[in-house]
């Protein structure tokens, strides 16, 4: 049996009374120290964003009866410029199109730009699919520019110089807009007052793998919880960048779009809202999506995300705090701006965690009772009812569904590697090019993507990855040793998810290469 040698006695140049197994004293040490102080300071931080997210809960259940209703019917309907931003979308740019071109709308106030970047055959695929629709009497745009400059927020600014639409419709290559979307949405514009309306996003492979259920819950969540509190609070909320409607006016006026961070879409969002235009949240209309199949795709988008929020609270923040706006909304801003930086902390908490239960383990398990365990099950227990609540507002089988619950708090905890990268280059101000999603137009299980173009690379991190997955496996062994048997649940959470996560990683990009080379 492997045995644990711990730290030696050393000089208590700080000593503390706490109670052991025999409710003896216990002194600290210099080594203690240095391990609880960073240890408990981590844990109260994720503890209070935990918290964050139950109050979340609570603004949702409060408020969730609220259903926003168009104020007027317009007698004049206003003219609708749709934009669909592309960069290299060879399997979906039909689908998009397409769907784009059926949306039901007065062919003389409905106009449609395909703003494409690409630089492979999409923009011949695509250009195929414009003049197709030109020549049926569709009011569709092929708008190409000679450089990526501003990337999304670049194609959208250049798109915007040339419309005419008075409401602006954006949908990613990934989402198919049902043909009454225009029909159901641009009615709640008659208040002149609204900026912007977002829609649901639905998920058209969610069946598809375990991935996809997970990933499916984690938006539901952000959807209903999120969304849903902020939005029938008062609180400020944001465009996701698709699947919505904006007033070109209320784009003008808050500054246009800008490419300073990866989240263009919540930068304007705060900008505009800001500026007094308001923002409306409909849970009742859904735009059917493609979640990423792919792991290491769905790492980059989780990482472009974790860094654009961060770029985002660095660029806004303060002036959001100095502003003369409603606490409530200056608190919201900062908790939901600030989110990702869990990661990093939780990367600090796992390196933490081993030498922690040996100090722990030393003096006894009342602390651990009354500290460790409430700042734990504050950090970790919210996550559960937060996605939990989302379930059972959603689907009427949701009891079937909260089988994901456990993989989903793995799957978070696994994605602190790649996303505390992230989050660590926009703290450090590093520029980093927007990486967008590869889609591959998979819609059922018969569907296939590995030998596909588009997959991302893997990089080192898969292997730092499996290296804590290796090492919280340690930590497993090592609460089994000393009987710490309620921990080794938990503890498990960590080894599933950095492993899966690494593992995964490898065999999606090993796989693609040896079919793609076949």
């Amino acid at each position: 049996m492997i045995s644990f040698i711990l730290p030696p006695a050393r000089p208590h140049f700080f000593q503390l009374p706490a109670i052991d197994h025999w409710n003896h004293l216990y002194r600290f040490t210099a080594f203690d120290i240095f391990i609880l102080i960073p240890y408990l300071t981590i844990l109260a931080i994720l503890a209070v964003y935990g918290i964050h997210r139950y109050h979340l809960v609570y603004l949702y259940l409060k408020h969730k009866d609220k259903v926003a209703q168009p104020k007027v019917k317009l007698e004049v309907q206003p003219r609708v410029t749709v934009q669909l931003p592309i960069y290299n979308e060879l399997y979906v740019v039909e689908r998009l199109v397409e769907a784009a071109c059926n949306i039901r709308y007065p062919r003389e106030l409905l106009e449609i730009q395909l703003l494409d970047d690409s630089t492979d055959g999409t923009s011949e695929v695509g250009g195929a699919c414009v003049a197709k629709y030109r020549e049926l009497g569709i009011n569709i745009h092929h708008i190409r520019r000679s450089n990526r400059h501003g990337f999304k927020a670049g194609a959208l600014e250049n798109g915007l110089k040339l419309a005419t639409g008075e409401l602006i419709a954006i949908f990613d290559a990934d989402f198919i807009p049902a043909a009454n979307f225009l029909e159901d949405v641009v009615d709640y514009f008659g208040d002149a007052q609204i900026g912007m309306v977002q829609v649901r996003w639905g998920h058209i492979n969610r069946e598809y793998s375990f991935l996809t259920q997970v990933e499916s819950v984690i938006l539901d969540g952000h959807f209903v919880i999120e969304h849903g509190g902020r939005h029938f609070s008062g609180r400020f909320f944001n465009f996701n960048g698709t699947a919505g409607i904006w007033r070109r006016t209320a784009i003008e006026t808050a500054g246009g779009w800008q490419h300073d961070t990866l989240t263009e879409d919540t930068d304007l969002s705060y900008r505009a809202q800001m500026e007094g235009w308001k923002f409306l949240y409909l849970p009742h209309i859904v735009c059917p999506a493609e979640l990423p199949v792919e792991m290491n795709s769905f790492k980059s988008q989780q990482a472009r995300w974790a860094k654009g929020l961060m770029q985002t609270a660095i660029k806004l923040l303060p002036r959001i705090l100095l502003s003369k706006l409603p606490w409530k909304i200056k608190i919201e801003a900062f908790f939901h701006l600030t989110a990702n930086i869990s990661y990093p902390l939780m990367i600090a908490l796992s390196f933490l965690l081993l030498p922690a239960m040996i100090v722990r383990f030393n003096q006894g398990w009342f602390q651990m009772l009354y500290i460790d365990l409430p700042l734990w099950l504050a950090s970790t227990a919210s996550v559960s009812t937060f996605y939990l609540i989302s379930q059972k507002e959603l689907y009427p089988d949701w009891r079937l569904r909260l089988k994901y619950l456990p993989f989903l708090m793995s799957l978070g905890i696994g994605l602190s590697v790649s996303n505390s990268k992230a989050v660590m280059e926009a703290l450090l101000g590093i520029k980093s090019s927007f990486k967008r999603t590869p889609k591959y137009r998979i819609e059922s299980k018969k569907d296939r993507w590995v030998t596909k173009k588009y997959l991302r690379r893997t990089g080192v991190l898969p292997i730092l990855e499996l290296c804590l997955g290796a090492y919280f496996g340690l930590v497993v062994f090592y609460a089994f040793t000393t009987q710490n048997y309620p921990t080794i649940p938990f503890l498990m959470l960590f080894v599933v998810g950095f492993t899966y996560m690494g593992l995964m990683s490898i065999i999606h990009m090993t796989l693609h290469r040896w079919l793609r080379g076949l």
